[in-house]
């Protein structure tokens, strides 16, 4: 074949993989997830406890990593190899797990995290109807995660529809999504995801007062702007609820440390993925950062969990903020090994003021 020929073949090529390229961009960029900085979410369920009492509640926060990121799991996000570690048995296995772990605690709230109602990475399982229907009571989701194609990288994640949901035992008085400030720029952020807190009011016997908790998944890989802008913005949030009298509690994975959890747990190495630092002079007075460093609440997916292994590193990313008119009784880090996600739950326990 002559030269000529050959060359025109390879532009040809070059050409279709450009058409192909710039239409995906266009598509995405058409169907991108863009919700308003504040919508009201649809709560499913029932509940018989109409408001809430004074007396102890427990609340769990648990980053369920959508079914799929268990003890046996990697990622290429965090210096690993996989895209998908599991098959769809991995991840039922994974939810069974979970929902034995919702039975057994049986908190009156439960802010659950990476769950998915309709994705590839878990295999199109609707893991949001599962769960509320475990956990009974009344549940809603805020999505964070919204597209219909993540095209990278390869093999590619696919489709994805997930979220931050939050359980109760409590009537729901009104549940609102709230956007946070997204730190991509197109065509990046097409396919990305569009971080949220989920608000979440309750009615409290007794009072014309609310307690609002606020379920949250903060920004993970960014070069550490996204979180610090996230964060003001939850500050900002959980300070305006409390002026209004109402009793506020935060919970989920802040993809940032506790004070003092690094002298626990060091970075062992910079170049793979470290999490951003919550510091203890950032509260205001009376405010509290609830955390257990008993043990980790998260792991890194550079490699499947071997805790005799040098390059297993831990995290404290998972807690809770309460406002002064909470008051704490315990907190405990339940240490489940990472076996059906890469983070452990965190159960606390208070009583309002």
């Amino acid at each position: 074949m002559k030269i000529k020929s050959v060359l025109k073949i390879f532009a040809v090529f070059i050409g279709l993989v450009l058409v192909l390229a710039i239409g995906l961009v266009g598509w995405l960029t058409v169907t991108e997830f863009n919700p308003d900085e504040v919508e009201e979410q649809v709560v499913f369920g029932d509940s018989e406890r109409k408001t809430v009492l004074n007396e102890k509640i427990t609340v769990l926060t648990f980053n369920m990593g959508y079914g799929n990121l268990g003890k046996e799991a990697d990622s290429f996000l965090d210096g690993g190899k996989d895209v998908r570690s599991g098959d769809k048995e991995t991840v039922l296995e994974n939810l069974e797990g979970i929902k034995n772990l919702i039975k057994e605690k049986d908190a009156d709230i439960l802010l659950i995290q990476e769950v998915d109602e309709d994705s590839k990475r878990s295999y199109g399982i609707n893991q949001v109807k599962i769960l509320g229907e475990t956990a009974g009571g009344e549940y809603s989701l805020g999505h964070n995660y919204v597209c219909d194609y993540v095209p990278f990288p390869i093999p590619t994640i696919g489709k994805v529809r997930s979220g931050v949901m939050t359980v109760s035992d409590f009537e729901t008085e009104k549940a609102e999504r709230i956007s946070l400030p997204c730190p991509f720029s197109w065509p990046v952020s097409a396919a990305n995801l569009k971080r949220c807190l989920l608000v979440t009011y309750y009615d409290i016997e007794g009072t014309d007062k609310k307690l609002a908790v606020i379920n949250l998944h903060l920004e993970a890989y960014d070069d550490g702007e996204g979180k610090i802008a996230q964060t003001k913005m939850l500050w900002e949030i959980l300070k305006s609820e409390y002026a209004k009298g109402n009793y506020v509690i935060a919970g989920g994975d802040f993809n940032q440390t506790f004070p003092g959890s690094l002298e626990k747990y060091p970075i062992k190495n910079p170049e793979l993925w470290t999490p951003g630092i919550l510091e203890e002079s950032d509260l205001p007075d009376g405010w509290q950062y609830v955390y257990d460093d008993s043990n980790p609440t998260c792991r890194l997916l550079n490699e499947p969990y071997n805790p005799e292994s040098e390059n297993t590193q831990y995290y404290i990313i998972d807690g809770f903020i309460i406002s002064p008119n909470v008051e704490l009784l315990s907190v405990e880090t339940i240490n489940m090994e990472f076996e059906y996600s890469d983070h452990n739950p965190v159960l606390m326990e208070i009583i309002l003021k």
